[in-house]
């Protein structure tokens, strides 16, 4: 039976040690099925998790997820090394020399003195390491990002070219809009998934929505997430007052649980 490696090892080697052993004979057998595509699904959901801890403030919970996610990484890497494809080493030596690369006013002679200057230099360097002017503007948006996060990046590209609202109050101006439409397009067409229309003018509301949050410097997936942890906590609260009175969430009807829903709000501050 292989041994684990010790502490004395440098310890992201012996991270990598420790993926190497259980890829090995006599390894585990989960670990040894894996594929690069496979675990896939893995790396979305522990970076999930990471943004999760992170927002709790966490220290022990952050470590562990930032771990967590760091063991796909190395996966991946040893993974990859097993056929002579790329190593852990690679992969740092990459995002060293972008770094390097893409920070010229640290690194080389220009001088950049704000962080909206260098977000456009790392944009323009990366312009030119895709082929230059033939590269579009949204181009660089990653396909496989969640609709809320993409719609934020794509907002993000547009506003660097000025195809962007003056202030925030030009937006809610939008979003009003986008609420008439959506109206109009229930009463034409009926409030159905059938509606394409509405479907349409809906998934209109939600861009401009979150065109507003990015707009007065906030970011839609943080606040959608605080949103949820809110309604959840009230809710658990509601079924908590709902049970001390007797009754509970499948038996209530709307107008005790609406009761129940404005005694939790009302003793909050």
């Amino acid at each position: 039976m292989p041994e684990a490696p010790d502490k004395s090892i440098e310890p992201i080697e012996r991270l990598r040690t420790i993926v190497r052993i259980l890829r090995g004979p006599g390894g585990c057998p989960w670990d040894i099925e894996q594929t690069q595509e496979s675990l896939i699904p893995n790396i979305l959901e522990e970076a999930y998790e990471a943004a999760d801890a992170i927002r709790t403030k966490n220290r022990e919970n952050i470590i562990e997820e930032l771990g967590d996610l760091l063991l796909q990484v190395v996966m991946q890497c040893e993974i990859a090394s097993e056929s002579n494809n790329f190593n852990l080493e690679d992969t740092a030596n990459e995002i060293s020399e972008k770094l390097i690369r893409r920070h010229p006013h640290v690194f080389g002679e220009e001088e950049i003195s704000d962080a909206e200057s260098v977000i456009n230099k790392w944009e323009e360097i990366k312009r030119k390491e895709k082929g230059g002017g033939k590269q579009r503007i949204l181009q660089s948006v990653t396909k496989g990002l969640p609709s809320l996060i993409k719609a934020h990046e794509i907002q993000k590209k547009v506003e660097k070219v000025g195809f962007d609202w003056p202030e925030a109050k030009s937006v809610i101006v939008k979003i009003r809009e986008e609420i008439d439409e959506v109206e109009s397009a229930i009463t034409e067409g009926g409030a159905t998934k059938s509606n394409s229309h509405l479907a349409e003018e809906i998934g209109d509301l939600l861009f401009a929505v979150t065109n507003l949050t990015r707009k007065i410097g906030l970011d839609s997936e943080s606040l959608l997430a605080a949103a949820n942890e809110k309604f959840t906590r009230r809710f658990n609260e509601l079924e908590e007052i709902l049970e001390e009175n007797g009754s509970n969430v499948v038996d209530a009807n709307l107008e005790s649980m609406e009761k129940a829903w404005n005694k939790v709000k009302n003793k909050e501050p």
